[in-house]
C-alpha cells in the first residue's frame, strides 16, 4: 500500500491503482472519456495543483533561487485549511491502499509534484520507491 508519484500520460505500472491528476487544466486535446484509458488520470484533483499564477511562476523559473520562491508560495498554498486536510487524508489513505498522483511535467525535480511528495512525506504517507 502506498501512493506513487508519477508523470500523467506515462504507462501505469502493476498495481498502481487509481491515478489522481494534481494539475490545473486537463490534458489539451483528449476526451474527457479518455482520460483514464490513455493515462493520464482517473480522478481530477486541482485543488492540490499551483494556482494559475504560480504555475506560470514555475514555468518561468530559470534558477535555483526564483524554484525556490515558487516552492515557497506553493507550500504556503497546500497550508490552506482546504489543501492541508486533503493531503492530511491522502496520507492517512496511503497506509490502506495503492493510488498515484501526478503532473504532466516532464522533469520531476522542476514540478510541483516533487513538493507534494515531500509534503506527503511529511504527513507520514507511505510513498513507493521510498
Amino acid at each position: 500500500m502506498a501512493i506513487r508519484i508519477v508523470r500523467l500520460g506515462t504507462p501505469r505500472a502493476e498495481g498502481e491503482g487509481p491515478r489522481l491528476g494534481t494539475v490545473r487544466r486537463p490534458p489539451r486535446g483528449v476526451p474527457k472519456a479518455q482520460f483514464a484509458s490513455r493515462d493520464f488520470y482517473d480522478v481530477w484533483l486541482p485543488n492540490l495543483a499551483p494556482s494559475a499564477a504560480l504555475v506560470a511562476q514555475a514555468l518561468a523559473a530559470e534558477d535555483e533561487k526564483q524554484w525556490a520562491a515558487f516552492s515557497r508560495k506553493y507550500r504556503a498554498e497546500m497550508n490552506q485549511p482546504d489543501a492541508a486536510h486533503l493531503l492530511d487524508t491522502l496520507a492517512a489513505l496511503s497506509h490502506q491502499s495503492s493510488f498515484s498522483m501526478g503532473c504532466y511535467c516532464e522533469d520531476e525535480s522542476r514540478c510541483h509534484r516533487s513538493l507534494l511528495r515531500e509534503l506527503l512525506a511529511q504527513r507520514g504517507a507511505s510513498i513507493a520507491g521510498d
